[in-house]
């Protein structure tokens, strides 16, 4: 009986060491898989043909809601890149670069702060390149600015009882300009724009119309809070005023 029962222990060490080796096992898969899926919603991403370009403000802490808003779109297979506004230039002629080897068709830019007071000068920029914008959209422009060449769609979310200022329609820009006072939005003030979770709402919203318009169904369905045909009303910003 004795051996018998010491042969019984053996088989159960063996049972569990089986079992961490297929938990071992399974953990490896799933970093192997790890790779494939990345790769798989690249592709996707690489189909939308389109780009997002996303200007921080003043020393990168201060705008970090634009990486909330990246990483939104990114996990809808939406192509995004995040710098300071200091870039927009090299960025303007990125961007021209992907749109005329074919790469991205649709260019999308978002600003916040001084971000925002830069995009004009993107567009403008990015206009005498022969390459049109889809939609811009400014989060608190700090200086008051002109806007000139050509968007399809512009919008200037800004706070009239703070630092935020209308954006001007030059004689030479064509498109739609909307400016957007937010001042009576709950919780929104200069620094946090970004971060609120209705003009985040607002913003993506916004984008995910262009970026996906025409295709037989969106990837997220909308909340009453969202619009896929701009961006959308709630009742925290039912005082909105437009331009």
């Amino acid at each position: 009986m004795k051996p018998y029962v010491g042969y019984t222990a053996s088989i159960h060490f063996h049972r569990s060491s089986l079992r961490g080796i297929q938990a071992s096992l399974i953990a490896l898969l799933l970093l192997l898989c790890l790779p494939f899926a990345s790769c798989t919603a690249k592709a996707t991403a690489q189909a939308t043909g389109a780009r997002v370009y996303l200007l921080r403000g003043l020393m990168n802490v201060f705008s970090l809601g634009l990486d909330e808003i990246g990483t939104k779109l990114q996990s809808q297979g939406i192509p995004v890149t995040v710098a300071n506004f200091v870039s927009w230039s090299s960025l303007a002629e990125e961007a021209a670069a992907e749109y005329k080897s074919g790469r991205a068709r649709t260019i999308i830019l978002v600003g916040h702060s001084a971000g925002a007071t830069v995009l004009p000068d993107m567009v403008a920029r990015l206009s005498q390149l022969g390459v049109p914008v889809k939609l811009a959209i400014g989060l608190d422009s700090t200086f008051r600015t002109k806007l000139g060449g050509r968007t399809d769609r512009y919008i200037n979310f800004y706070i009239a009882s703070g630092v935020g200022e209308p954006v001007a329609r030059a004689k030479d820009f064509r498109g739609a300009l909307e400016n957007v006072d937010v001042q009576n939005m709950p919780g929104v003030g200069h620094i946090s724009i970004d971060k609120n979770q209705v003009i985040q709402r607002n913003v993506i919203s916004a984008i995910t119309a262009v970026v996906f318009r025409g295709q037989t169904s969106a990837p997220h369905k909308p909340s009453p809070q969202m619009s896929t045909s701009g961006p959308p009303v709630s009742a925290a910003a039912s005082a909105m005023s437009r331009d």
